[in-house]
């Protein structure tokens, strides 16, 4: 399932130490560092293979940012165009995703940064933009067929995951070095 393309995780964003000043500097300028000139490299270098991510990016914006996810979001898109920009929540870190799929389902472009920046709007929550951002996009960049009807798993399936809880669950409920990590304690 590999692909022939460039997919750049968190879409680029250089980590944001200071987001208020990011997200003032972007309302003045239209400029985000490092999302910016990922959003240019289709147009300035005449390629079509190069995909942006958005993980860490969303989630970390726009709950407290609102205006500089949609700002992200307008400046993938505008340069990117909308096949190229593939969902991502980086859950691993950050728990369950549900949080960060309702913000996106209910984000919308502003529209006074839609006439300023040129960016087109997300529309509904169901609808063909953030379709195709949520599964789409990812489907067809790696070969799922989204319509492909799957064998039911079987009840004796054993995955590696699966043995590594039971191994969990076996060593007891008390922590351990081997699952919790080294514990410094005066001598």
């Amino acid at each position: 399932m590999a692909h022939e393309g460039l997919h750049i995780y968190h879409s680029a964003i250089r980590p944001l130490l200071d987001v208020e000043e990011t997200a003032q500097a972007f309302e003045k300028t239209g400029y985000i560092p490092w999302i910016t000139e990922l959003a240019q490299i289709p147009k300035k270098y005449g390629v079509n293979n190069v995909y942006a991510e958005l993980g860490t990016v969303f989630g970390s914006t726009v709950i407290t940012h609102p205006r500089l996810a949609a700002g992200i979001l307008g400046t993938l898109i505008k340069g990117m165009g909308v096949d190229h920009v593939i969902w991502g929540s980086d859950s691993i870190w950050y728990g369950s995703p549900q949080w960060q799929i309702e913000a996106f389902r209910s984000l919308e472009i502003p529209e006074d940064m839609q006439g300023k920046y040129g960016f087109t709007p997300l529309g509904p929550a169901n609808g063909s933009v953030k379709r195709a951002i949520f599964g789409s996009n990812g489907a067809r960049v790696y070969g799922v067929d989204l319509t492909a009807k799957l064998p039911p798993v079987p009840r004796d399936f054993q995955d590696k995951l699966a043995e590594l809880k039971a191994e969990y669950q076996e060593a007891g409920p008390e922590p351990s070095n081997t699952y919790y990590g080294w514990i410094r304690t005066q001598v």
